[in-house]
């Protein structure tokens, strides 16, 4: 196989990757036969998980681009994955050339494709750290460099604490990044949620607690918790494709299929 210009030696490009199989998933091209093989075994399991994935990757557009004409222009994504196919900075920097992005992933394999990807674009880096881990986040040198908390900040966690465990306390690890945003600043969060899922569903993620990306699916009410005492943006915390569709059209009949809840609040 040749190797292409984003896939940095090191990389092996023999095994599948899961950030190369979500890409795959939302339409990127940033993935090879061995994911889409895998994609393909995954979703005749579950067959709504490319619709939950893309669910996911519509609601992220659409709220970086109202947190842009808002006037937020700093962004720290956290469980960012391979950062293609209208991701955070494609999405922002349309807008607003000089808005500045902070990546974050704990999958060494999403951070050597992503600093191949964003080489040259100096208001973008990638991290590799566990969101679990805020502390090492804040202290990371890309991060101090990029990210001005005395001014608003959008903080991105997009499906992703739904991968830390409640023993690694996602709520903490929330409250402590929330902290040390200044007012005005937001938060995004999508979250997967046994709430009215088929068996299905229910049965894959008890199937993750044997690899080492176990899935934890909370109930709305824990979700919420999240977001603490910050102002919710309307509607709230919905499912994601009831969040502000750019048409009603894109709702469809099953929201739930989606399969998590996706809000957007405010520091007041």
């Amino acid at each position: 196989m040749t190797r292409p210009n984003w896939a940095p030696e090191g990389i092996d490009l023999d095994r599948p990757s899961a950030s190369r199989v979500y890409d795959f998933f939302v339409g990127g091209m940033h993935n090879f036969e061995i994911d889409r093989e895998l994609a393909r075994m995954i979703e005749q399991f579950t067959p709504n998980v490319a619709e939950t994935m893309r669910a996911n990757r519509d609601l992220l557009r659409r709220c970086v681009r109202l947190l842009v004409d808002k006037g937020i222009d700093q962004f720290l994504d956290l469980g960012s994955g391979i950062p293609t196919v209208g991701n955070v900075h494609e999405v922002a920097q349309a807008r607003n050339p000089e808005a500045k992005v902070v990546y974050v992933d704990i999958d060494p394999v999403a951070v050597a494709h992503s600093q191949a990807i964003l080489d040259g674009n100096e208001n973008t880096a990638i991290v590799h750290a566990d969101v679990a881990d805020p502390d090492s986040i804040l202290a990371d040198p890309d991060v101090k460099r990029l990210i001005d908390f005395d001014r608003p900040v959008a903080v991105l966690l997009l499906g992703v604490l739904h991968f830390v465990s409640d023993e690694a306390d996602p709520a903490a690890a929330v409250a402590k990044l929330l902290e040390v945003c200044p007012l005005g600043s937001y938060v995004a969060i999508t979250h997967a949620t046994a709430d009215g899922q088929p068996a299905e569903v229910l049965e894959a993620q008890r199937l993750s607690g044997r690899t080492s990306t176990e899935i934890v699916l909370r109930d709305r009410d824990v979700i919420a918790s999240y977001f603490h005492d910050w102002t919710m943006v309307d509607p709230g915390l919905v499912l994601l494709p009831l969040w502000r569709p750019d048409n009603p059209g894109d709702v469809g009949e099953h929201p739930e299929r989606s399969g998590a809840y996706g809000g957007l609040a405010r520091k007041d």
